[in-house]
């Protein structure tokens, strides 16, 4: 079994779309309006609009929530990106950023983490390996 793909569901797939090529350097492709992915060497982020999800019958996922009375409510899942060198990536990215909930910092297993949020709230990490253990891992 592999893992083929993670999917954001989002109201505005357009900024999320333009969002994602900015942070990332990559390009999107467009299947329809309601549709994009970004390819990745090893995984496909795809990008889908709330009106995907009545093509599965039902409302099953929704985009998190942020304003003044009810915090964001998908805490639980990190999308991560491996790269090159996450303060590179940070500086370049810094002025994109609403929330930058951690700047590069040195994790205990060995990964320099930057992370922060996408404009629909979801937690994004960029990491790059840093210990002789950790760059072993990801080599």
């Amino acid at each position: 079994m592999n893992l083929a793909s993670l999917r954001i569901i989002t109201p505005q797939i357009k900024r999320s779309v333009q969002f994602f090529e900015r942070i990332t350097g990559l390009s999107a492709h467009w299947y329809t309006e309601d549709f994009a992915e970004f390819t990745t060497g090893t995984c496909t982020l795809a990008i889908g609009s709330t009106r995907t999800m009545s093509l599965f019958g039902k409302d099953l996922a929704q985009p998190a929530h942020n304003n003044l009375t009810q915090p964001y409510n998908n805490s639980g899942v990190i999308i991560e990106f491996l790269v090159k060198d996450v303060d590179e990536q940070y500086n370049n990215i810094k002025d994109l950023l609403s929330e930058i909930v951690q700047k590069p910092t040195t994790m205990p297993w060995g990964n320099r983490s930057l992370l922060f949020r996408d404009p629909d709230g979801n937690l994004i990490n960029f990491f790059t390996p840093v210990t002789p253990e950790a760059i072993k891992k990801f080599s």
